[in-house]
This record gives C-alpha cells, structure tokens and sequence, in this order.
C-alpha cells in the first residue's frame, strides 16, 4: 500500500500529499491563467470547482485509490500545482499519473519532468509495478509534447471520453511507460535526476 503521507522528492522538488490548506494557493495559481483549464476535467480558477475538486482528491486519497500531491518548488519553496498517482490498481501493478497541472511560472522549469521522475520512479521501484499510465485531452498538445517527453509510448484514443466542466465532451489519449522500459528512460530521458 502506498502511505498516505508519502513524501517524494528530487533537488528539485517536493511531492507531499494534498492538504485542504492548500486550496489558498491552489486558488491564486489557478486564476493566473484562466486557459489552461479548458483541457481540464474542472475549472479550479472557480473557487467552487476547486472546493469540489479538493474534496474529491481528500476523499480518494482517504479511501486508497489516488495519493494526491502538491507540488513544491525547492527554490523557491512555493506551491507550484499538483499531480497525483490514481486510478490504482495492486491487483494489476498499475496506476495512472494525472489531475496534473502547474501554475504558469513553474512552467518550461523542469519541475513538470522531475514530479512525473518521482512518481514514475516510484511506482516502478518501489511498487514494483508493471504498468504507469497517462491520459489527457487529444486537443491539448502541450501535455501530449510534455507525456512524449517522459517517455511516453502514445496507445489510443477514447472517443467522447469525458465530461468536462464547460459540458464539452472531452476525447482522450492514452500514453503509457512500462516496467520493462523504465531503465532505459532513467538512463537517458532522466539521467540528470536519477544520478542525483
């Protein structure tokens, strides 16, 4: 079982689990660029949405099917945004990585690579898990560049997927890492975070 006070960290950042006090800075982050979230599942830049999505990550966490994080930038110690491994499945050694999103200065800084090293690399090695899965909206091509980026092998597409907060029918892609795979994207992709 995963703790639900896990901490992962690299020199970079910090992934503690999500707090409701969080929700202050999550706020403040979200209303800095209202776009992003129409790739988004919920509009956190609405107060409400983001008192829902709260809710639902404590509420999960609780119940052991998502271990949600905030994300801390090291250098400067702010809050940078979140992710999350979900969707777990011990019987079947996977999970998926998503519900992740990043303020807009803590973009195009590396942290993004080095939340999705701690979580993959956990999963992989601690876990001993099989399968790391990602998913995002098949319009938002930022997220598709950042998933390749990570090593992630593009697997389908799920049509009329998803609702979204904007009543948008959102289709997804699925992108995937496996186990057998993992040594090689550490030696590479991540070689500067896995010598750290």
């Amino acid at each position: 079982m995963i703790p639900a006070d896990l901490i992962l960290e690299t020199d970079k950042v910090i992934l503690r689990s999500v707090e409701q006090t969080d929700a202050v800075a999550f706020l403040q982050l979200a209303r800095e660029d209202i776009d992003m979230w129409s790739y988004f599942s919920m509009n956190l830049a609405d107060e409400q949405q983001l008192n829902k999505w709260m809710d639902l990550a404590i509420s999960e966490k609780q119940s052991g099917i998502r271990r949600p994080f905030t994300i801390i930038d090291k250098a400067s110690g702010l809050v940078a945004g979140s992710s999350s491994m979900g969707n777990i499945s011990y019987h079947d050694l996977r999970l998926e990585i998503g519900w992740s999103w990043l303020g807009k200065p803590f973009r195009n800084t590396g942290i993004n690579r080095h939340a999705k090293f701690c979580m993959m690399n956990y999963a992989f090695e601690q876990l001993h898990f099989e399968r790391v899965e990602f998913k995002t909206d098949v319009q938002n091509a930022r997220a598709r560049k950042g998933l390749q980026n990570v090593g992630g092998i593009e697997e389908g597409i799920l049509r009329s997927h998803m609702t979204m907060w904007n009543n948008r029918r959102r289709t997804s892609i699925y992108y995937s890492v496996l186990k057998n795979e993992w040594p090689a994207l550490k030696q590479s992709i991540f070689a500067d975070i896995s010598s750290d």
